[in-house]
C-alpha cells in the first residue's frame, strides 16, 4: 500500500472511531456497552496514528494519538494515556514542535501524579532538547532541565540529575549568569570528587569554576582555586590546575604575551569559556 492509501485508510479508521465516541454519548447506549465503544475508538485512533506514521503525515498522528490518550483518560486508563500522549509528542517533533511539547507536558501531568517521576525527568529532558534545538529557547530549556534534575534528585538517580545540573551551568554560562554557573560547578565537583568512578571529572568541574570565577573577578578565582585544591587535593597536579595558574599569573603580571597564550589554550581546550 502507498502512502496515499495508508492515509485514506487511516482517514477512515478516524471517521469511525469518531462514530463510535458519538455512540458512547446516547443515553441507552451509555448504559450498555458505552465503554466498549470507548475503548474500540481508541484502538482505531491508535491504528490510525500509526498508518498516518507510515505515511509520514506527523501532524495527523499526532492528534490521532491525542484523541486516543483523551479516550484512555476517560477510562482511567492513566498509563495508557501518558503512553499515547508521549507517542502524540514523537510524531509532532517531526512537524509542530510546540505542539509536541504540549503533549509531552500532558504526560508529565499523568506521570508525575502517579508517581513516576523517572519517567516524567526523561520526558523533561525531551522538551528541553525541543527548546534547544527548533525552538531556541535556551532559558526554557534551562527550566526543564532544572526541573528534570529536580526529580532525579528525588529518585536518588544522582548520575541522571548530575548531567541535567551540567547542561544548565553551560547555558548559565553562555547567558553571562556566571554565579550560577559556579554554584552548579562546584556542587557536582564536589559530589563527585569521592567517586571512585567519578573522580577523574570533579577537576573539569572546578576547571570551569574558577574560569566563571575568573571572568567576574580576578581575586575570586585565586581563593576558589585555593580552595578547590584544599577541598580535592589530586586537583593541584591536574593540568587544569596548572592552566588556571598561568592564566592567572599572566593576568596578574600584565604579561600579554603569556595571557593570551593561556587564552587561547583554556579556549580551545574547554569550549570558550573564557572571553
Amino acid at each position: 500500500m502507498d502512502n496515499a492509501g495508508k492515509e485514506r485508510e487511516a482517514v477512515q479508521l478516524m471517521a469511525e472511531a469518531e462514530k463510535r465516541v458519538k455512540a458512547s454519548h446516547s443515553f441507552l447506549r451509555g448504559l450498555f456497552g458505552g465503554n466498549t465503544r470507548i475503548e474500540e475508538a481508541c484502538e482505531m485512533y491508535t491504528r490510525a496514528a500509526n498508518m498516518f506514521k507510515m505515511a509520514k503525515n506527523w501532524s495527523a498522528a499526532g492528534n490521532a494519538f491525542c484523541q486516543a490518550a483523551k479516550l484512555h483518560m476517560q477510562l482511567q486508563s492513566k498509563h495508557d494515556s501518558a503512553t499515547s500522549f508521549v507517542d502524540a509528542g514523537n510524531a509532532y517533533k517531526k512537524a509542530d514542535p510546540q505542539e509536541a511539547i504540549n503533549c509531552l507536558n500532558a504526560a508529565i501531568d499523568i506521570y508525575t501524579d502517579m508517581g513516576r517521576f523517572t519517567i516524567a525527568a526523561k520526558h523533561h529532558i525531551t522538551i528541553a532538547e525541543i527548546y534547544e534545538t527548533e525552538l531556541v529557547d535556551i532559558e526554557k530549556a534551562i527550566a526543564h532541565y532544572e526541573q528534570s534534575a529536580d526529580y532525579y534528585k528525588g529518585e536518588e538517580s544522582n548520575s541522571s540529575a548530575n548531567k541535567c545540573l551540567l547542561k544548565v551551568a553551560a547555558y548559565a554560562a553562555q547567558l553571562e549568569q556566571y554565579q550560577k554557573a559556579i554554584e552548579i560547578y562546584e556542587q557536582v565537583g564536589a559530589n563527585t570528587m569521592d567517586n571512585p568512578l567519578l573522580k577523574y571529572s570533579a577537576k573539569d568541574y572546578f576547571f570551569k569554576a574558577a574560569l566563571c570565577h575568573f571572568i567576574v573577578d580576578e581575586l575570586n578565582a585565586k581563593l576558589a582555586l585555593e580552595k578547590y585544591e584544599e577541598m580535592f587535593p589530586a586537583f593541584t597536579d591536574s593540568r587544569e590546575c596548572k592552566l588556571l595558574k598561568k592564566l592567572l599569573e599572566a593576568h596578574e603580571e600584565q604579561n600579554s604575551e603569556a595571557y593570551t597564550e593561556a587564552t587561547v589554550s583554556t579556549k580551545s581546550w574547554r569550549d570558550g569559556l573564557v572571553v
